[in-house]
């Protein structure tokens, strides 16, 4: 498991992976490194014994595929990561095979847009929803610029698998759209695509940011196929295959559903909700997949809803001190800096936790993760 995050050594224990497999962690998690050497990285990567090899995040993604054709292991190309990744290839490829369900969409190139406002810009590499808004006017598009180094590291890598360095600077701008936004994260084993589950997303009201994730989505059943139906088009076509995915939709209440990312990893913040409510962990599925076995994903029904909630703020403070992150809490700031200063964040708001519950029905599942929320010692001023 190349540049680990915190949540995957986590997530490795509760699956009990350890008990069949011998887990490798291997490099620091690249989002914790002012810079990097990939080249380094992929020859000292070279070194180790490995049967499969992973990444959760789309650079150790990236540099895990790299690695793996290098030495004939398992996993989707490089190449089809670049397509998914990089939001104009991967655009264009959805426009091509699915053109009713992709937004309009235009490179951000100092032209005004040929479709109206309200627009939404995203980097054309990027995470998260860092630089990620809503535009309302020209002014106010022709005043985005980039901020962070983060494309820049990822640049260094996608450059080795054949996408230039300049091909990840710039802005995408896309026709604004609404509806239920959800996820559905699946696999590709020899060609065929398999459906895990989907997850919605809320905002805290009034906001685009994130207050949580809840699995299984309460979608009926005719858009669960849909989605599925979707997903089954789009990753062949994008070269995508011997992976996870997910991919993200807003879903209207009436009409076709929007595909907004592809994403070419596993979702590794649902693998408890998944975990909780299958008894079974998408990091099980991962690691069997890397290997070169057929996951052969069969849960059954789901059992509960379970929720990832994210605590946020939505003022800028300095963090005085916060509770210890233990079990399924991840405590995302430290004492001795402002917010600002600290954190991988949206534009609006402030991520303090991320911490995981389950219950017997929905509202149970929420009110937990609220009432954990409130109790959580984070001392801010």
């Amino acid at each position: 498991m190349l540049c680990p995050q915190q949540r995957d050594y986590q997530a490795v224990r509760a699956a009990g992976l350890d008990n069949r497999y011998r887990v490798r962690f291997a490099g620091r998690d690249l989002d914790s490194l002012d810079s990097f050497d990939p080249t380094a990285l992929l020859a000292e990567f070279a070194e180790l014994p490995a049967d499969g090899v992973v990444g959760t995040k789309d650079r150790s993604a990236l540099l895990a595929a790299l690695v793996a054709e290098r030495r004939g292991l398992r996993s989707p190309a490089a190449q089809a990561l670049i397509a998914c990744q990089h939001k104009p290839t991967s655009r264009e490829i959805q426009h091509c095979v699915a053109p009713e369900t992709t937004p309009r969409f235009e490179l951000l190139d100092g032209r005004p847009p040929s479709f109206p406002p309200p627009w939404f810009v995203k980097p054309v590499i990027g995470r998260l929803s860092q630089e990620a808004r809503r535009v309302e006017d020209l002014r106010a598009l022709e005043e985005i610029a980039e901020t962070g180094s983060y494309r820049n590291g990822y640049g260094q890598i996608s450059e080795l698998a054949g996408l230039p360095v300049e091909s990840v600077h710039g802005f995408l701008v896309e026709q604004f759209v609404t509806g239920a936004e959800v996820t559905l994260e699946g696999y590709v084993f020899d060609g065929r695509v398999t459906t895990i589950g989907i997850t919605d997303s809320a905002k805290y009201e009034g906001t685009n940011s994130f207050e949580r994730f809840e699995y299984p989505t309460a979608l009926p059943p005719e858009r669960r196929r849909e989605l599925a139906a979707i997903a089954e088009q789009l990753l062949p076509a994008l070269g995508f295959d011997n992976g996870f995915f997910n991919v993200e939709f807003f879903v209207p209440a009436r009409g076709r559903a929007l595909t907004i990312e592809v994403n070419g990893r596993v979702a590794s913040q649902f693998a408890p909700l998944v975990q909780a409510v299958h008894g079974r962990s998408t990091y099980d599925a991962l690691v069997r997949l890397a290997c070169g076995e057929d996951p052969a994903w069969a849960p059954g029904p789901p059992n509960g809803v379970a929720i990832s909630y994210a605590l946020r703020v939505f003022e800028d403070a300095e963090v005085v001190s916060v509770p210890e992150a233990n079990g399924d809490l991840e405590v995302l700031v430290r004492p001795g800096l402002r917010l600002s200063e600290q954190g991988t964040n949206d534009p609006e708001s402030y991520r303090l936790a991320i911490f995981s519950e389950w219950g017997e029905t929905r509202e149970e599942a929420l009110a937990r993760c609220r009432a954990r929320a409130a109790a959580l010692p984070f001392e801010l001023k």
